[in-house]
């Protein structure tokens, strides 16, 4: 009888707990949709097992076990068919389980059934965005068009913070260095437009600095118009040397101007007095000159020598050059030699170029221009207006907007597309860590719609709400991409042909495992699992001798499967840093089980969607496939071969500086949790320049 009593008491306290939430959940606009509320159809005993597995759903979503949240979210939906809450979270769980088309579908299920037209919209648009985003890491599409969306000025009525920009180089972390002509300077500027460092060179400071170019070391060039020389920097702007001296003989310069650097660290100098370009090799040693009219010159085959050199760009082994006169392009190789004019006619006034994913961004006067190397064709991107105006450097930052020096208007103009700023941001709140509860900490995730990550966002552009209400001490944690620790997992081929090819695979291994050179460790090895016809993971131990027996082991047959090895792999990774890849050793080809349980795009999806690149290391002769491309391309990987000249070790280091959207924030809640049994709202909004967007979601606190 007692037992009785006690489960008439709890049925009774779960009701009224579901009751009053869902009143206070409709009388709130913005806390989301009505949750799990007792209605005409289905019995209390169906609401009270919808929200025993919903919470098991919740908490296993967390936890990263999308799968096992799949399997709630489905049981709490037969308990309470068409909740628009559980159709919600359904929709999360199989969109972080890489399954998207099912996860619209719930979307679109919670949206038409939701009484709330703020979380119709919400859902709307996440549909959208996820529709219409192509791959990741696009920029600078065909038919994009940009416009400006904000300006780093650099003088205000009451304070002067820099004079005439001439150039701006965008760096990984979202600032940029500013090249400051009339103020003697580089500053350094976040994506808020606020000045966070500044440099003056050596004690003597810069005599009007006028282009800064990065080395593949880190270090920074900086060229001194007045001075006649180029200032080298460490990375973090600390002065270190000059190169060459004011003057016309070989390595001295008469009003250098625009920089470039070539993949092996070769430094050009647009010598724009003395109408040539020099070339120094990486230690700063003058190597030879070339742009002058040559000796017997032949008007049909050579070069007839520059008017006005200005923008240099290195790319593989061409230099292309911009002359602001003749209103030209110029290419030559890397020795000097003319090969040719790319652009003979179009251009207004061309000052910088620098090379963005294979083509020339151009500087020209109001325009800037996306130039293809190959084909000649020349795409205006935007026009600056609207005052005085004269651009003359340009670059692409880590967000995929176009930062413009613009030396006439004293400011950096910041130029995105059209369809960004009508699109906003992709913001996802990927957990919610209550354990502490008051004390809250939200993880999220801030994509373009190309779901490229958005980084450089510090506490100024976050607001974490509770019911509409700001929360309580609100504290900015930290952003993934600062962080120099990464994970991997490493996926292993054990097809038949991979088993005369075992030492390739040790050596595979001793090189993602030894990686560590200047300053970035080498990465942790989560898992490594061998690829057979039923995925195993290895054992891995601390020593060199043990992770060789790893990468031996295995059973080889030409049943191997590609598709569960990768899901294995990239699952070990989810509670783990916020920059990680899978990193596939094998012969390029997948074999023909590859997709048998997972289809290409659903693996793809798995990893893109929780910020997992993809990394394929050849170790045989044969080209890799198709479909390795493919998970690169969509995640942001690369292909690599074993032995090629530089070895793996560079690229698997630059997982590192891959950019990641991920940010953790911290709160006091101050909701009643129902001695934890309620389900918690909280939003959190992100807001940059003009552009803006939110995620809501909810979470449950201990029970007490």
């Amino acid at each position: 009888m007692k037992q009785l009593n006690r489960f008439m008491f709890l049925c009774a306290s779960f009701f009224a707990a579901f009751t009053l939430h869902a009143q206070a959940q409709t009388s709130n606009t913005g806390s989301g949709p009505n949750y799990l509320q007792p209605g005409n159809s289905g019995s209390l005993t169906d609401t009270i097992n919808a929200q025993n597995e919903f919470r098991i759903g919740v908490q296993s979503y967390y936890r990263y076990a999308f799968n096992e949240a799949i399997n709630s979210f489905e049981r709490a939906n037969s308990f309470r068919p068409g909740d628009p809450l559980v159709l919600d979270w359904l929709g999360r769980a199989y969109y972080r389980s890489g399954f998207e088309d099912t996860a619209i579908r719930q979307w679109n299920y919670a949206a038409e059934r939701s009484p709330s037209s703020a979380d119709q919209i919400l859902i709307r648009s996440r549909i959208e965005t996820i529709r219409n985003r192509r791959s990741l890491l696009q920029f600078m599409e065909e038919d994009l068009r940009y416009v400006e969306a904000g300006r780093y000025p650099g003088r205000t009525a009451a304070a002067i913070y820099f004079r005439q920009p001439t150039a701006v180089l965008p760096l990984d972390d979202g600032t940029a260095w500013v090249a400051a002509y009339g103020s003697n300077e580089l500053v350094r500027i976040d994506v808020n437009g606020l000045i966070r460092q500044r440099t003056r060179g050596p004690i003597n400071g810069f005599d009007r600095p006028y282009d800064v170019v990065k080395a593949p070391d880190g270090r920074l060039y900086v060229s001194e118009y007045r001075g006649g020389r180029v200032s080298v920097l460490g990375a973090g702007g600390n002065w270190l040397s000059y190169i060459g001296s004011k003057g016309i003989g070989e390595g001295q310069f008469v009003g250098p101007q625009n920089l470039a650097v070539d993949n092996d660290g070769y430094l050009y100098v647009v010598d724009y007095g003395n109408r040539r370009i020099s070339k120094f090799d990486p230690e700063g040693n003058f190597l030879f000159s070339f742009g002058r009219k040559p000796a017997g010159f032949s008007l049909e085959t050579d070069f007839s020598g520059f008017l006005s050199p200005t923008g240099i760009a290195c790319m593989d082994e061409r230099v292309f050059v911009a002359d602001g006169v003749s209103k030209k392009i110029y290419t030559f190789d890397r020795n000097g030699a003319y090969l040719g004019v790319l652009v003979e006619s179009g251009l207004g006034g061309p000052e910088s170029i620098r090379i963005v994913r294979g083509r020339l961004l151009v500087a020209d006067t109001s325009r800037i221009l996306l130039i293809d190397p190959d084909s000649s064709i020349i795409r205006e991107m935007g026009v600056l207006g609207g005052g005085r105006v004269r651009i003359t450097g340009a670059g692409a930052d880590s967000n995929g907007n176009i930062l413009a020096a613009n030396f006439a208007g004293d400011e950096v103009t910041l130029m995105s597309s059209a369809e960004d700023m009508a699109s906003g941001f992709f913001v996802q709140i990927d957990r919610v860590i209550a354990d502490s509860f008051p004390n809250v900490t939200v993880e999220l995730s801030v994509q373009d719609r190309s779901r490229r990550p958005v980084l450089g966002l510090d506490a100024r552009n976050f607001m974490i709400s509770e019911r509409n209400r700001p929360a309580a001490q609100q504290n900015f944690l930290g952003a993934a991409y600062l962080s120099t620790r990464y994970d991997v997992s490493v996926v292993m081929e054990r097809s038949g042909g991979t088993t005369l090819l075992k030492d390739n695979l040790t050596a595979a291994l001793r090189d993602i495992n030894g990686s560590a050179a200047s300053g970035i460790p080498a990465p942790r090895i989560v898992s490594l699992i061998s690829a057979g016809e039923t995925p195993v993971k290895e054992q891995l131990g601390p020593s060199a001798s043990a992770l060789a027996a790893a990468a031996r082991a295995g059973n080889y047959t030409p049943r191997w499967r590609f598709d569960t090895a990768l899901r294995l792999a990239a699952g070990d990774l989810l509670g783990g840093e916020k920059k990680r890849a899978v990193i596939f050793v094998g012969t390029g080809s997948i074999g023909e089980l590859a997709f048998e349980q997972y289809s290409l795009s659903e693996l793809a999806a798995y990893l893109a969607n929780n910020g997992i690149s993809f990394y394929g290391v050849i170790v045989g002769d044969g080209p890799a496939g198709d479909e390795l491309r493919y998970l690169c391309e969509e995640t942001g990987g690369e292909i690599v071969y074993l032995y090629q000249p530089a070895g793996i070790g560079p690229v698997v280091r630059s997982i590192v500086t891959k950019g990641s959207g991920s940010y953790a924030l911290s709160y006091r809640s101050l909701l009643q949790t129902n001695f934890g049994r309620d389900m918690l709202p909280v939003e959190a909004e992100v807001y940059l320049m003009e552009r803006s967007g939110r995620d809501r979601i909810g979470y449950f606190a201990p029970l007490e």
